[in-house]
């Protein structure tokens, strides 16, 4: 019987990336910040407030495909992540970097921006880091994708309130 080989991703020589902190992935474009629950205890032990203030001042819950609404930090009017800040030392920049948010720290290394070629090179085309800097490698792109699954996303089911972790049954 012929062997059966998984087929390699299309990262299997492993991907370059550097952050040249631009901050383009941090605004001016709606989008999402999913938030785990480390995320909050981080945060909240950074900013120093608790996580009823942290939930009620820095995130919005926004629907999920399954019914329930997932916690994702807020954005400005003009679309800039809530903690994104023109007024810092190096002229503008993340006020919590050293705390931020998984999905953050892992950019771009997320299962929908690693998962094909095609979409690699578009989330390459509006970020400077890709394709250039550092080569990661097949092992650390799974670690960050495997972290996900880690650190999941915090949901709440609409009709109760109550909340739960995604993935939990």
């Amino acid at each position: 019987m012929p062997e059966i080989h998984e087929k390699s991703p299309f990262y299997a020589q492993g991907l370059h990336f550097s952050c040249t902190r631009c901050s383009a992935c941090c605004r001016h474009e709606s989008g999402y910040v999913y938030l785990s629950g480390k995320d909050t205890l981080r945060l909240e032990e950074y900013i120093k407030i608790s996580g009823k203030e942290l939930t009620e001042t820095f995130c919005r819950w926004i629907p999920a495909e399954n019914g329930n609404e997932w916690l994702s930090l807020r954005e400005k009017p003009n679309y800039d992540c809530i903690f994104w800040a023109s007024d810092t030392l190096e002229g503008g920049g993340c006020t919590v970097y050293e705390a931020r948010p998984l999905q953050c720290r892992a950019f771009p290394f997320w299962s929908a921006v690693v998962s094909s070629p095609k979409n690699w090179r578009i989330t390459a085309a509006s970020c400077p880091g890709a394709n250039s800097g550092t080569l990661h490698s097949p092992a650390s792109i799974e670690k960050w994708l495997a972290l996900r699954q880690k650190e999941p996303i915090i949901e709440r089911a609409c009709s109760t309130g109550i909340k739960k972790l995604k993935g939990e049954s």
